[in-house]
């Protein structure tokens, strides 16, 4: 193989990863943590190994998503957004499947020295986030490819999808690895997070609605129509900064933790946008400002409780 062949293989690979995503995932292990630390109970093992996890389930999800939306014909030339990997031919099927193979196995591997370094022998406690995992490591893989059916998130199940394992599981999850023990405080923080996270999906779902319905790829945005999915959206992002807010009275936070409040004028001026076109690149532009927004509310957040 060429210089120029391998460079362009690895492009490939880049694109497939879709690595602009990868720091949105980090979001909720950050404000798990954050959530740890206001208790005196950070584990900065537990941190890089939850971390290193949540990017490598990511990049599984990424190349899932690649590969499943191009066996059912999803991926056209008239989708919106970047450019996939298989669709486009710049890697083959067989080649994806393999590359899924490995991101799982390290997904899988990087999730148990995080369990072995948050809970030593505790087998029934590591028992149960293997269970936890394998649903996580499921739900990424399934979510466009399925399992002798329609993916899920071509029914319209893949909001509830990242709700949970962007927010509760992510942030709960981390919160218990570091503690071992939970409370109903960072329930709202981590109900908060999830909603923004899912906000990010029905973005990309609002943009993609022409497109995915023409496909069949039923999504919540296809179901509601695009008009009800824009109320919707406003509702996630309402709820979300509510929640905060409630949470931040209740228990003494820093000012610092207090300017995650911030993030509410970008998230509320690319929903305007949202609102008001339906322009391909201006929506992309939504996307990512509303998912740089969800990262930096999870990030003011964390470094509030921790220096609190």
């Amino acid at each position: 193989m060429g210089q120029n062949s391998k460079r362009r293989h690895y492009q490939a690979w880049v694109l497939a990863a879709r690595p602009r995503t990868l720091p949105l995932a980090c979001a909720s292990i950050l404000l798990g943590t954050g959530l740890a630390a206001s208790v005196d109970a950070l584990n900065m093992t537990v941190l890089v190994l939850a971390l290193l996890t949540a990017i490598a389930l990511q990049v599984l999800s990424n190349l899932a998503n690649d590969y499943g939306d191009a066996a059912s014909g999803a991926d056209d030339e008239q989708r919106i957004g970047p450019a996939r990997a298989v669709s486009s031919g710049l890697l083959t099927a067989e080649k994806m499947r393999t590359g899924m193979i490995v991101a799982a196995t390290v997904a899988a591997l990087l999730g148990l020295l995080l369990l072995v370094a948050a809970f030593g022998n505790q087998w029934g406690q590591i028992l149960i986030f293997i269970l936890l995992g394998a649903a996580a490591l499921l739900a990424a893989v399934t979510y466009t490819v399925g399992l002798g059916g329609t993916p899920y998130g071509y029914r319209g199940f893949g909001d509830i999808a990242v709700f949970i394992f962007f927010g509760l599981l992510g942030v709960l999850g981390t919160y218990y690895l570091h503690v071992q023990q939970l409370s109903w405080l960072p329930f709202l923080p981590a109900v908060a997070c999830g909603l923004l996270a899912t906000a990010v999906l029905n973005v990309n779902n609002v943009r993609d609605i022409e497109s995915d319905a023409r496909n069949g790829k039923i999504t919540l945005a296809v179901r509601l129509g695009r008009a009800k999915a824009i109320k919707y959206h406003w509702a996630l992002l309402g709820l979300a900064l509510l929640l905060t807010l409630i949470y931040l009275v209740a228990l003494p936070v820093s000012w610092l933790g207090w300017s995650c409040l911030l993030v509410a004028k970008p998230l509320t001026d690319a929903a305007r946008t949202l609102s008001h076109t339906r322009d391909g690149e201006m929506l992309t532009n939504v996307l990512k400002k509303t998912a740089i927004s969800t990262l930096l509310y999870s990030v003011l957040l964390s470094i509030g409780l921790v220096l609190f």
